[in-house]
């Protein structure tokens, strides 16, 4: 069975405490158990790992070298700040898809680029906690 990696940064484990006209009022937990039920459903098997620090991030994705078929992240605010991350996923050669709930683009000015972008095989960005379940729907189909 294929492995997907659902990485998630900073502030996402206070969705629907944190800013809920942008980021809605749906939990991580919302989130997981949605993504665990597709997973299922797609006959994939899936790892959730969120953290608020850059360098467990990093351990994270380092120590998914060999067992991963797939990466679905949500880098947060690092995807405005940290190289680091970036060079770590572009360490692996599997598919990886950055996911957004809110519109990055249409948000303030310095939300607007994306260290992790260019080395991914597209954005899921604007679509709520929906860009997740299509992001593994995606992924599925690229590994």
């Amino acid at each position: 069975m294929k492995k997907v990696l659902v990485l998630n940064g900073p502030n996402i484990n206070i969705l629907g405490v944190r800013e809920p006209t942008i980021y809605g009022n749906a939990t991580i937990s919302n989130i997981e158990q949605q993504l665990k039920a597709l997973a299922k459903e797609l006959n994939l098997e899936i790892e959730l790992f969120q953290s608020n620090h850059e360098g467990k991030i990093i351990d994270k994705i380092q120590n998914s070298l060999n067992d991963t078929s797939g990466i679905i992240i949500n880098p947060a605010a690092f995807t405005h700040t940290s190289i680091a991350i970036r060079d770590a996923l572009s360490c692996l050669e599997v598919p990886i898809i950055e996911v957004h709930i809110s519109n990055i683009y249409i948000r303030e000015e310095f939300r607007h680029k994306s260290y992790i972008a260019p080395i991914t095989a597209g954005q899921i960005i604007g679509f709520g906690i929906d860009g997740y379940l299509f992001a593994l729907k995606k992924i599925k189909s690229l590994i």
